[in-house]
């Protein structure tokens, strides 16, 4: 378990998030369907409802929701700022215990968010303190990241801007989050853009930012070609440069009374100045996020006129999923690696000298593994997951607007689950199962019925454990592998 990389340390405990903060919103939605089309009076005043019963049922969703997208990208940066610090991540187990620390003490303050309804000052102190004591295992992060960068040889690639963007924001996010701690100064700003402005310091400055630093950290790893550096800082300043022009002068504004939710305002309420500013900035983020689509065009075009193999370690990383080629093969590993240590492809490169220093003991080349065919069997590509995810949107309209297009929907999404359900798991016409021998694609499965049955009585499979590596013996050889190397 502690040999897990932080990047799925944080994606397993957003599943846990899902599967817990998911079923509320489902309930209430299902409430509010309820008395919007069946008369009843779950939410409504005046017949009796209690609309502080749908707040507590949002916010109990909407407040581990930021973690389910904050925590995603605490792991990306947890990966690219070792890579490109040239040290292991800071403080490894704390790193993980944080990070589960937040995903459960992010059940506990969703109330901050109604110090202003009126509830009783024993909810309001109990829940103040919940949103003090979250600031720890948030700052047990941002020392650890900072602790991981000191001393280290860093290279200021885009995908380590992005992530040096995350943690800057990031803190400033968390800083004016902790000021909602104290419920004088939370009733203050309740429904104030000083909320929007916290709010989208911590997603945006953290969650997008840390998406974009992935995008340009694994887009070799998922396409086989970089992109552009040049154009990504470009993109990286401009975005970053529009981003405080926006959400900085809204925390002003909200300590001035500015409140969320108007469509406009009047000349004589002193809001004009700032509100120009922070217009200005969302025309300078959209700047920045032309600038990114620029790049990945520009980036393909110059790949495709001049297809250039790279390297499938390109960045020098440490983690497993740079020891197959560039791009992914389709089936990811041919042979199931053994892991001994967290960051098994950097010590499997490198190694400690009689000095003590750091010294290469093999090439990348040497470990990553070869493309070429294994006999993996992959399912065939589907359509009807497509069909049934396009009869939901219609659902949903329809138990607004009008019935029919909700019974269009469902009819819809019922031939979607019906195909799926029905389609064969392989095409046993097709020869190679869609799927190319070209060597970064597996061979196909058996071309008759006959043929399967005898794959599946091989020895190969029989008597083997059932991992890649004893599918890979059905076909032809598999490659020599990183885990046969070492």
């Amino acid at each position: 378990w502690f040999k897990l990389p932080v990047f799925t340390w944080m994606n397993l405990v957003v599943q846990f998030l899902l599967c817990f903060a998911l079923p509320v919103i489902t309930v209430a939605l299902f409430l509010l369907m309820f008395d919007r089309l069946f008369g009843s009076n779950f939410f409504n005043a005046a017949n009796g409802g209690d609309p502080m019963l749908w707040q507590h049922l949002f916010w109990i969703f909407g407040h581990p929701e930021v973690y389910i997208m904050i925590l995603p990208a605490f792991g990306i940066v947890s990966e690219i700022i070792p890579v490109f610090s040239r040290k292991p991540i800071f403080g490894y187990p704390f790193m993980v215990f944080s990070g589960i620390a937040i995903g459960f003490m992010g059940w506990g303050v969703w109330a901050h968010h109604m110090f202003a309804s009126g509830m009783g000052p024993m909810s309001v102190t109990a829940f103040s303190m919940a949103t003090m004591f979250i600031a720890v295992p948030t700052g047990v992060k941002i020392l650890n990241w900072l602790a991981t960068l000191y001393g280290g040889r860093i290279r200021y690639t885009c995908a380590m801007l992005f992530s040096l963007g995350l943690v800057s924001m990031f803190t400033i996010g968390g800083l004016s989050g902790v000021t909602h701690a104290f419920a004088p100064a939370d009733t203050q700003q309740t429904d104030t853009y000083y909320i929007i402005a916290h709010f989208h310091y911590v997603l945006f400055g953290g969650a997008l930012l840390g998406l974009f630093g992935g995008f340009y950290f694994w887009w070799p790893k998922i396409f086989g070609h970089f992109l552009d550096e040049k154009i990504g800082k470009w993109h990286f300043w401009v975005t970053l440069i529009g981003f405080n022009l926006t959400f900085g002068p809204m925390h002003i504004l909200g300590m001035q009374g500015m409140s969320r939710r108007y469509f406009t305002y009047s000349a004589n309420q002193g809001f004009n100045f700032w509100n120009m500013v922070a217009s200005v900035g969302a025309f300078i983020i959209a700047i920045g996020l032309l600038i990114f689509f620029y790049n990945v065009v520009v980036s393909y075009r110059s790949f495709k006129k001049n297809p250039v193999e790279i390297s499938g370690d390109p960045w020098d990383a440490r983690s497993l999923e740079w020891m197959i080629p560039c791009p992914t093969p389709e089936y990811n590993f041919a042979e199931i690696p053994v892991v001994t240590e967290l960051d098994e492809f950097w010590h499997r490169k490198y190694g400690h000298g009689e000095d003590g220093r750091l010294v290469r003991i093999a090439e990348a080349e040497d470990i990553i593994e070869k493309p070429g065919a294994t006999g993996i069997h992959l399912p065939s590509p589907s359509y009807w997951p497509i069909v049934l995810s396009a009869g939901l949107p219609f659902v949903g309209y329809g138990l607004i607007f009008d019935y029919w297009w909700a019974a269009l929907g469902g009819l819809i999404t019922i031939l979607g689950f019906v195909g799926w359900a029905l389609e064969p798991s392989t095409d046993p016409e097709a020869p190679h199962d869609h799927h190319s021998d070209d060597g970064h694609a597996a061979l196909g499965s058996p071309e008759t019925p006959s043929e399967l049955a005898s794959v599946a009585s091989s020895p190969a499979l029989t008597a083997g454990d059932g991992s890649a590596a004893d599918v890979a013996d059905v076909g032809e050889t598999a490659p020599e592998t990183a885990g046969e190397t070492s």
